[in-house]
Protein backbone atom coordinates (compact mmCIF):
# COMPACT_ATOMS: atom_id res chain seq x y z
CA UNK A 1 0.00 0.00 0.00
CA UNK A 2 1.27 3.38 -0.92
CA UNK A 3 1.27 6.54 0.83
CA UNK A 4 -1.16 8.38 -1.00
CA UNK A 5 -3.58 5.59 -0.79
CA UNK A 6 -3.36 5.37 3.17
CA UNK A 7 -4.31 9.04 3.15
CA UNK A 8 -7.00 8.77 1.04
CA UNK A 9 -8.31 5.90 2.43
CA UNK A 10 -8.06 6.87 6.11
CA UNK A 11 -10.10 10.12 4.69
CA UNK A 12 -12.66 8.04 3.57
CA UNK A 13 -12.59 5.71 6.73
CA UNK A 14 -13.08 8.96 9.26
CA UNK A 15 -15.58 10.76 7.02
CA UNK A 16 -17.83 7.59 6.61
CA UNK A 17 -18.00 5.47 9.79
CA UNK A 18 -20.46 7.28 12.09
CA UNK A 19 -22.66 8.08 8.98
CA UNK A 20 -24.92 5.51 8.14
CA UNK A 21 -23.42 4.94 5.09
CA UNK A 22 -21.24 1.71 5.35
CA UNK A 23 -17.17 2.92 5.98
CA UNK A 24 -16.71 -0.15 4.83
CA UNK A 25 -18.74 -0.28 1.82
CA UNK A 26 -16.52 2.68 0.85
CA UNK A 27 -12.77 1.77 1.25
CA UNK A 28 -13.82 -1.63 -0.74
CA UNK A 29 -15.48 1.07 -3.29
CA UNK A 30 -12.98 3.67 -3.51
CA UNK A 31 -9.62 1.23 -3.20
CA UNK A 32 -11.14 -0.39 -6.45
CA UNK A 33 -12.18 2.56 -8.00
CA UNK A 34 -8.66 4.19 -7.89
CA UNK A 35 -7.21 0.97 -9.35
CA UNK A 36 -5.43 0.02 -5.64
CA UNK A 37 -7.89 -3.20 -5.17
CA UNK A 38 -9.12 -4.53 -2.63
CA UNK A 39 -7.60 -2.74 0.65
CA UNK A 40 -8.90 -6.12 2.70
CA UNK A 41 -10.69 -6.97 5.76
CA UNK A 42 -7.85 -6.64 7.79
CA UNK A 43 -7.02 -2.99 6.79
CA UNK A 44 -10.43 -2.13 7.36
CA UNK A 45 -10.60 -3.66 10.85
CA UNK A 46 -7.40 -1.53 11.93
CA UNK A 47 -8.21 1.79 10.14
CA UNK A 48 -11.50 1.53 12.10
CA UNK A 49 -9.57 1.19 15.85
CA UNK A 50 -8.14 4.99 14.73
CA UNK A 51 -12.38 6.06 14.58
CA UNK A 52 -13.25 4.19 17.33
CA UNK A 53 -10.19 6.52 19.31
CA UNK A 54 -12.59 9.35 18.24
CA UNK A 55 -15.98 7.86 20.01
CA UNK A 56 -13.58 6.92 23.20
CA UNK A 57 -12.48 10.82 23.22
CA UNK A 58 -16.05 12.32 22.32
CA UNK A 59 -17.59 9.87 24.96
CA UNK A 60 -14.68 9.67 27.40
CA UNK A 61 -16.54 10.60 30.76
CA UNK A 62 -19.66 8.47 29.93
CA UNK A 63 -17.46 5.16 28.95
CA UNK A 64 -15.42 6.00 32.10
CA UNK A 65 -18.35 6.48 34.29
CA UNK A 66 -19.91 3.14 32.98
CA UNK A 67 -16.81 0.92 33.44
CA UNK A 68 -16.37 2.21 36.90
CA UNK A 69 -19.71 1.90 38.14
CA UNK A 70 -19.85 -1.34 36.35
CA UNK A 71 -16.75 -2.36 38.09
CA UNK A 72 -17.88 -1.83 41.40
CA UNK A 73 -21.28 -3.04 41.14
CA UNK A 74 -19.16 -6.17 40.82
CA UNK A 75 -18.45 -5.95 44.35
CA UNK A 76 -21.19 -4.19 45.42
CA UNK A 77 -24.96 -5.21 44.42
CA UNK A 78 -26.55 -2.27 45.67
CA UNK A 79 -24.95 -0.64 42.56
CA UNK A 80 -26.06 -2.95 39.97
CA UNK A 81 -29.59 -0.83 39.49
CA UNK A 82 -27.20 2.17 38.70
CA UNK A 83 -27.57 3.53 34.72
CA UNK A 84 -24.09 3.27 34.30
CA UNK A 85 -23.63 -0.37 35.25
CA UNK A 86 -26.92 -1.64 33.48
CA UNK A 87 -25.43 0.11 30.64
CA UNK A 88 -22.30 -1.61 31.14
CA UNK A 89 -24.15 -4.77 31.06
CA UNK A 90 -26.05 -3.73 28.14
CA UNK A 91 -23.10 -3.27 26.14
CA UNK A 92 -21.77 -6.76 26.55
CA UNK A 93 -25.03 -8.31 26.41
CA UNK A 94 -25.14 -6.52 22.94
CA UNK A 95 -21.95 -7.16 21.56
CA UNK A 96 -22.49 -11.12 22.07
CA UNK A 97 -24.64 -11.19 18.41
CA UNK A 98 -21.40 -10.06 16.50
CA UNK A 99 -18.51 -11.91 18.34
CA UNK A 100 -20.39 -15.19 17.34
CA UNK A 101 -21.23 -14.55 13.53
CA UNK A 102 -17.53 -12.31 13.50
CA UNK A 103 -16.13 -15.83 14.41
CA UNK A 104 -18.05 -17.86 12.49
CA UNK A 105 -18.30 -16.13 9.17
CA UNK A 106 -14.97 -15.27 9.50
CA UNK A 107 -13.95 -16.75 5.87
CA UNK A 108 -17.17 -15.08 4.38
CA UNK A 109 -16.36 -11.52 5.51
CA UNK A 110 -13.03 -11.71 4.01
CA UNK A 111 -14.03 -13.12 1.16
CA UNK A 112 -17.28 -13.34 -0.31
CA UNK A 113 -19.09 -10.68 1.55
CA UNK A 114 -16.57 -8.30 -0.32
CA UNK A 115 -17.87 -8.89 -3.46
CA UNK A 116 -19.38 -5.51 -5.08
CA UNK A 117 -22.58 -6.44 -6.62
CA UNK A 118 -23.20 -7.89 -2.64
CA UNK A 119 -22.15 -4.42 -1.17
CA UNK A 120 -24.48 -2.46 -3.70
CA UNK A 121 -27.72 -4.46 -3.18
CA UNK A 122 -26.96 -4.12 0.69
CA UNK A 123 -26.02 -0.36 0.37
CA UNK A 124 -29.53 -0.04 -1.54
CA UNK A 125 -31.62 -2.59 0.66
CA UNK A 126 -30.66 -1.15 3.80
CA UNK A 127 -30.83 1.53 3.09
CA UNK A 128 -34.58 1.34 2.40
CA UNK A 129 -35.11 0.00 5.68
CA UNK A 130 -32.94 2.62 7.65
CA UNK A 131 -35.72 4.79 5.76
CA UNK A 132 -38.99 3.06 6.87
CA UNK A 133 -38.05 2.62 10.48
CA UNK A 134 -37.16 6.62 10.37
CA UNK A 135 -40.49 7.33 9.10
CA UNK A 136 -42.58 4.46 11.35
CA UNK A 137 -40.57 4.27 14.11
CA UNK A 138 -41.57 6.29 17.04
CA UNK A 139 -39.31 8.17 19.75
CA UNK A 140 -40.74 7.92 22.96
CA UNK A 141 -37.34 5.78 24.19
CA UNK A 142 -34.22 7.40 25.40
CA UNK A 143 -30.89 5.18 26.89
CA UNK A 144 -32.49 4.68 30.35
CA UNK A 145 -35.23 2.81 29.08
CA UNK A 146 -32.86 0.10 27.22
CA UNK A 147 -34.01 -3.86 28.17
CA UNK A 148 -32.06 -6.55 27.52
CA UNK A 149 -33.97 -8.17 24.89
CA UNK A 150 -33.91 -4.62 23.21
CA UNK A 151 -29.87 -4.37 23.56
CA UNK A 152 -30.16 -7.95 22.10
CA UNK A 153 -31.84 -6.57 19.45
CA UNK A 154 -29.56 -3.97 18.64
CA UNK A 155 -26.49 -6.41 18.57
CA UNK A 156 -28.37 -8.60 16.12
CA UNK A 157 -28.85 -5.30 13.58
CA UNK A 158 -25.04 -4.15 14.40
CA UNK A 159 -23.77 -8.08 13.63
CA UNK A 160 -25.58 -7.44 10.00
CA UNK A 161 -22.43 -4.82 9.16
CA UNK A 162 -20.39 -8.06 8.76
CA UNK A 163 -21.86 -7.17 5.44
CA UNK A 164 -19.89 -4.38 3.20
CA UNK A 165 -22.78 -2.06 2.94
CA UNK A 166 -25.34 -2.88 5.31
CA UNK A 167 -23.53 -0.13 7.75
CA UNK A 168 -22.62 -0.77 11.57
CA UNK A 169 -24.35 3.17 12.85
CA UNK A 170 -27.06 2.22 10.51
CA UNK A 171 -28.15 -1.41 10.96
CA UNK A 172 -28.05 -0.35 14.88
CA UNK A 173 -29.75 3.15 14.59
CA UNK A 174 -32.52 1.61 12.22
CA UNK A 175 -33.05 -0.83 14.86
CA UNK A 176 -33.43 1.33 17.57
CA UNK A 177 -35.83 3.63 15.23
CA UNK A 178 -37.92 0.57 14.95
CA UNK A 179 -38.36 -0.08 18.56
CA UNK A 180 -38.80 3.94 19.51
CA UNK A 181 -35.79 5.20 20.37
CA UNK A 182 -35.35 8.65 19.70
CA UNK A 183 -32.55 9.27 16.70
CA UNK A 184 -30.04 10.63 19.32
CA UNK A 185 -30.72 7.68 21.65
CA UNK A 186 -30.20 5.05 19.07
CA UNK A 187 -27.00 6.87 17.79
CA UNK A 188 -25.40 6.77 21.09
CA UNK A 189 -26.06 3.54 22.37
CA UNK A 190 -25.04 2.37 18.54
CA UNK A 191 -21.33 4.08 18.97
CA UNK A 192 -20.92 3.03 22.45
CA UNK A 193 -22.08 -0.30 21.85
CA UNK A 194 -19.65 -0.74 18.43
CA UNK A 195 -16.21 -0.08 21.46
CA UNK A 196 -15.75 -3.96 22.14
CA UNK A 197 -16.86 -4.94 18.75
CA UNK A 198 -14.86 -2.92 16.84
CA UNK A 199 -11.73 -2.25 19.31
CA UNK A 200 -11.57 -6.96 19.38
CA UNK A 201 -11.96 -7.24 15.24
CA UNK A 202 -9.15 -4.14 15.29
CA UNK A 203 -6.79 -5.98 17.63
CA UNK A 204 -7.40 -9.64 16.31
CA UNK A 205 -6.20 -8.26 13.46
CA UNK A 206 -3.21 -6.73 14.26
CA UNK A 207 -2.59 -9.96 15.48
CA UNK A 208 -3.29 -11.86 13.11
CA UNK A 209 -1.03 -9.10 10.82
CA UNK A 210 2.04 -9.10 12.94
CA UNK A 211 4.03 -11.81 10.87
CA UNK A 212 3.35 -9.96 7.40
CA UNK A 213 0.71 -8.74 5.21
CA UNK A 214 0.43 -5.50 6.29
CA UNK A 215 2.12 -2.56 5.16
CA UNK A 216 2.22 -0.89 8.91
CA UNK A 217 3.69 2.37 7.78
CA UNK A 218 0.75 3.41 5.43
CA UNK A 219 -1.45 1.76 7.79
CA UNK A 220 -0.93 3.41 10.91
CA UNK A 221 -0.92 6.76 8.91
CA UNK A 222 -4.23 5.93 7.58
CA UNK A 223 -5.60 5.24 11.35
CA UNK A 224 -4.42 8.00 12.59
CA UNK A 225 -6.06 10.48 9.83
CA UNK A 226 -9.18 8.35 10.45
CA UNK A 227 -9.23 8.90 14.11
CA UNK A 228 -8.84 12.68 13.58
CA UNK A 229 -11.41 12.91 10.97
CA UNK A 230 -13.59 10.41 12.66
CA UNK A 231 -13.94 12.61 16.02
CA UNK A 232 -14.95 16.08 13.51
CA UNK A 233 -17.69 13.62 11.82
CA UNK A 234 -19.35 12.18 15.32
CA UNK A 235 -19.41 15.62 16.42
CA UNK A 236 -21.04 16.68 13.42
CA UNK A 237 -23.49 13.99 13.77
CA UNK A 238 -24.90 14.17 17.19
CA UNK A 239 -25.88 17.98 16.46
CA UNK A 240 -27.05 16.94 13.02
CA UNK A 241 -29.50 14.50 14.77
CA UNK A 242 -31.28 16.77 17.27
CA UNK A 243 -33.04 18.08 14.11
CA UNK A 244 -32.40 16.33 10.84
CA UNK A 245 -33.54 12.77 9.52
CA UNK A 246 -31.97 10.44 7.62
CA UNK A 247 -33.29 10.65 4.51
CA UNK A 248 -30.36 12.30 2.97
CA UNK A 249 -27.96 9.63 3.83
CA UNK A 250 -30.94 7.02 2.00
CA UNK A 251 -30.91 8.93 -1.37
CA UNK A 252 -26.97 8.70 -0.49
CA UNK A 253 -26.95 5.29 -0.72
CA UNK A 254 -29.67 3.96 -3.12
CA UNK A 255 -27.95 6.16 -5.94
CA UNK A 256 -23.99 4.95 -5.17
CA UNK A 257 -25.38 1.26 -4.44
CA UNK A 258 -27.33 1.56 -7.99
CA UNK A 259 -23.87 3.26 -9.68
CA UNK A 260 -22.34 0.99 -8.42
CA UNK A 261 -24.31 -1.88 -9.98
CA UNK A 262 -24.23 -0.40 -13.51
CA UNK A 263 -20.57 -0.14 -13.49
CA UNK A 264 -19.92 -3.72 -12.48
CA UNK A 265 -22.55 -4.73 -14.99
CA UNK A 266 -20.61 -2.30 -17.54
CA UNK A 267 -16.90 -4.15 -16.77
CA UNK A 268 -15.51 -0.92 -15.78
CA UNK A 269 -15.53 -2.65 -11.92
CA UNK A 270 -14.44 -6.09 -11.10
CA UNK A 271 -16.78 -7.50 -8.62
CA UNK A 272 -14.38 -9.48 -6.80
Amino acid sequence: MGWLEAVVLGLVQGLTEFLPISSSAHLRIFGEAFGWGDPGAAFTAITQIGTEFAVLVYYRRKIGAIIATWLRSLRDPALRREPDARMGWLIIIGSIPIVVLGLLLQDRIESTFRDLRIVAIALVVFSLVLFWADRVGGTQRELPDLTVKHGLYFGLAQAMALIPGVSRSGGTITAGRFLGYSRSAAADYSFLLAVPAVLGSGFFQVAKSLDGGIDWGPTLLATVIAAGVGFVVISWLLRYLSRGSFTPFVVYRVVLGLALLALVGAGVLDPS
